[in-house]
């Protein structure tokens, strides 16, 4: 290996520089790639402890989350057999008020119609007062009936 060279000290050959470079390159690089695995194990020993945690805290979680839907159910059943309660009042009440229109409405409406009959007969119309000739309005080619005149223009007016 070594060639002792007289007035000299140590030779050393190209080749076994290059080995001696390639030898180096190859310590550096398992050194880094032994760093890059140590710092891997501590991520995943990392990673797993944090999913044991997780784990731990999501059992109660879910377990009160069960709970709670389980409550929900309980109030939905109480709300449905509440608004099935006021659905059968509303057809009650619906039932009451169609008696009551048909029990009350049609008397109401005869006497509404006398009184107004006798209304008109004791209201008459005064002699000294000459009764006014209906108006007509020509629009081109049509005629309007006097009666219509005859009811808007009488508004404020008493009967």
């Amino acid at each position: 290996m070594f060639r002792h060279v007289s007035g000299s000290g140590c030779a050393v050959s190209g080749g076994e520089v290059a080995g001696i470079l390639v030898a180096v390159f190859w310590a550096i690089l398992v050194s880094f790639l032994a760093v890059a695995l140590v710092r891997l194990a501590q991520t995943l020993k990392a990673t797993t402890k944090l999913v044991a945690d997780v784990t731990d805290q999501a059992v109660p979680l879910l377990a009160d989350a069960s709970a709670a839907v389980r409550s929900a159910q309980t109030q939905i059943d109480r709300v449905d057999s509440i608004a099935s309660d006021v659905q059968e009042v509303t057809s009650n009440a619906s039932a009451l008020s169609t008696t009551v229109a048909s029990t009350f409405g049609g008397p109401l409406v005869k006497v509404a119609a006398f009184g107004y009959g006798v209304r008109r007969a004791l209201g008459g119309r005064r002699d000294d007062v000459p009764a006014e000739e209906p108006r007509r309005t020509v629009i081109v080619g049509r005629t309007v009936p006097a009666a219509r005149w005859g009811r808007r223009n009488n508004r404020g007016k008493k009967d």
